[in-house]
């Protein structure tokens, strides 16, 4: 079964920028680049430290914790640089009328 949440309008996250947020169990990072939002696990693999208080690395479609530097793709959560090793969720996301919505497993 699938849940669909609201997380706030497309034009509340600056493109460029991350922000957390909290939908019941899940701390997710919302990242948006140009006009495509991204929603990945918001605990990098290395340490539990916020994804969404690093940098948006917009060319290679990155965020990159900024306590050690390990870099995930928003694409599959793979990390691509250490010393992450293993890969963070990733969540469908859709902008709709101008909202954001995250699909999560219920």
């Amino acid at each position: 079964m699938t849940k669909v949440e609201r997380l706030g309008r497309l034009d509340d996250l600056a493109p460029g920028t991350a922000r957390q947020v909290l939908v019941g169990e899940h701390r997710i990072a919302l990242v948006r680049i140009d006009d495509d939002v991204y929603a990945i696990g918001d605990r990098c693999s290395h340490q539990d430290i916020s994804l969404a208080d690093g940098d948006v690395l917009c060319d290679d479609r990155q965020l990159e914790c900024w306590k050690h530097g390990s870099a995930f793709s928003l694409l599959d959560g793979e990390p691509t640089s250490l010393p992450a090793t293993r890969p963070v969720p990733v969540y469908e996301v859709r902008v709709v009328e101008g909202e954001i919505e995250v699909v999560l497993d219920a």
